[in-house]
């Protein structure tokens, strides 16, 4: 069993709860260069989705999209602090770890960048 799974709900912890949340999206922002680019992709692509009036569908996909790459994006950063604690010198193992979960994001960027040329090429050879 979880500790800590017969808690009381208490609006107080969940605010808590919800501070430290924000706390490491932060965190992942302010120390990870991977992220602010995704971001900075992110933006453009709400950007485009604006100026050519994307369907529901369209925004509900693109949003997802989004939501998928930052959300393995700050995983993988994680992972890789949590490999840097344990691992304290050199461990293949260790690298492996970090490396499958940077493949994690790659791929789910690529296929992010499928999407978006899924969605917006039609938009675009419209112009």
């Amino acid at each position: 069993m979880v500790s800590g799974s017969h808690e009381k709900f208490s609006f107080q912890s969940r605010l808590t709860s919800f501070k430290y949340a924000v706390r490491g999206i932060l965190s992942a922002f302010r120390h990870q260069y991977n992220i602010r680019i995704q971001i900075a992709i992110a933006i453009l692509a709400f950007l485009a989705g604006f100026y050519f009036s994307l369907s529901d569908v369209e925004w509900t996909v693109l949003i997802l999209t989004i939501a998928l790459v930052l959300s393995l994006e700050m995983i993988n950063t994680a992972i890789e602090y949590l490999v840097n604690i344990v691992s304290g010198e050199y461990n293949p193992d260790a690298g492996r770890v970090k490396d499958i979960a940077a493949g994690a994001v790659l791929v789910a960027a690529i296929f992010a960048l499928i999407i978006g040329l899924i969605i917006f090429i039609p938009k675009i050879s419209q112009i």
